[in-house]
């Protein structure tokens, strides 16, 4: 459980990928959604009526406590890795993330149970038009107000557990993530509370909704999750083509709006199609490991 936080993790700190894919492949999804909408104010009664290890046991938090431990530390660990490979080698990490996401996406559709109803297609179609839309926004605003961070974690917090959907990007999007990014490397612990009281509430409001979608439409649910995976590739295609500058980072990095293109010549695209295809095999491997242990999905 501590190696699929870590993976989420990862997957978290990059824009246009989600940790909720990896949840998903990884076999952990719907107990990760009903753990944390399970954290309400009946979880408080059973402490207060049944003690500490009653309440543990009820809301399953063993399961989240490993789970967020490994999250947490690979915010803390890769967090200055990948915002180097970000600005220095973002071709060959796209590659790596592009073929992650287009190996899940056949393995979120493969759960749908009744794929031959044309409404399940539309939906899948109707949420690969809203990530791909939503992946080609420029960010909005920028700021690194603690109130303000708190609130983009919050609505990027919804997007962490949606496969396809990327809290960073979201963060990016919002002009949130380099502040973001730059607290965790300075351990500025201000603005790394606001951005964790902003995810917890996002995530507790959301999960509940997310939950109740998964229990009474699931196949509709899992068809608009398809969707946005296949619709966020769009964020993840390697080579792009800056536009205009939108703005410099205290740090000296600048924000550029960009377009994708076609790859500029065919030696550059065999590298980063072996580095797909690594992201793929992992993927493919996460997911034989989860069947391995008996996950069938519901």
């Amino acid at each position: 459980m501590y190696a699929k936080g870590l993976a989420m993790g990862m997957a978290d700190l990059v824009p246009g990928v989600s940790g909720g894919t990896i949840a998903f492949i990884s076999g952990i999804y719907d107990e990760l959604v009903a753990t944390i909408a399970g954290l309400d104010h009946g979880l408080l009664r059973v402490l207060r009526e049944d003690g500490v290890s009653a309440a543990w046991r009820a809301g399953n938090m063993g399961f989240l406590t490993v789970l967020l431990a490994g999250i947490l530390t690979s915010v803390v660990a890769f967090a200055g890795g990948l915002h180097w490979l970000l600005a220095n080698r973002p071709v060959q990490l796209w590659g790596f993330f592009f073929g992650l996401v287009a190996a899940s996406v056949p393995l979120v559709a493969r759960r749908i149970t009744d794929r031959r109803r044309a409404g399940v297609w539309a939906l899948a179609t109707a949420g690969a038009a809203l990530a791909a839309s939503v992946t080609s926004l420029p960010p909005l605003v920028r700021s690194d107000a603690p109130l303000f961070l708190a609130a983009a974690a919050g609505v990027a917090a919804c997007a962490m557990i949606l496969p396809g959907i990327s809290g960073s990007f979201i963060l990016l999007i919002l002009g949130a993530y380099a502040p973001v990014i730059g607290a965790l490397q300075g351990l500025d612990a201000v603005r790394i509370v606001a951005v964790g009281v902003g995810v917890v509430l996002g995530l507790l409001s959301f999960s509940r909704v997310l939950g109740r979608l998964l229990s009474r439409r699931r196949a509709a649910t899992l068809s608009l999750l398809t969707g946005f995976l296949a619709g966020s590739l769009n964020a993840l295609w390697p080579w792009k083509e800056r536009v205009r500058e939108l703005y410099t980072h205290s740090g000296g990095r600048v924000e550029w709006l960009t377009e994708n293109r076609w790859p500029p010549n065919a030696a550059e695209i065999w590298p980063v199609l072996a580095l797909a295809l690594l992201g793929a095999a992992a993927v493919l491997a996460i997911d034989r490991a989860a069947r391995g242990r008996g996950f069938r999905g519901k």
